[in-house]
């Protein structure tokens, strides 16, 4: 068992598991991806516009280890 820290931010932060919100993380079983656990919490995956592991730009067949810090961010719009 493994466990990670995920962040969703800005319109994805409503897909937050529970069990994350409290900052204890999440426990994964076996060799699990970014994308793996985007679904499991029904993360629209084309909403994804940015994602992070440990502060370095990755992609969704990332796979995770234990104690990776993962940040999952939507399209950002400024002005």
């Amino acid at each position: 068992m493994k466990k990670i820290q995920l962040n969703l931010y800005a319109s994805l932060s409503r897909f937050m598991p529970e069990e994350d919100r409290s900052g204890h993380g999440l426990e994964l079983a076996g060799e699990t991806t970014v994308r793996e656990v985007l679904v499991r919490f029904n993360v629209p995956l084309e909403t994804v516009k940015m994602i992070f592991i440990n502060g370095r730009h990755a992609g969704m067949d990332a796979v995770l280890n234990d104690g990776d810090r993962v940040g999952v961010f939507p399209p950002v719009a400024g002005g």
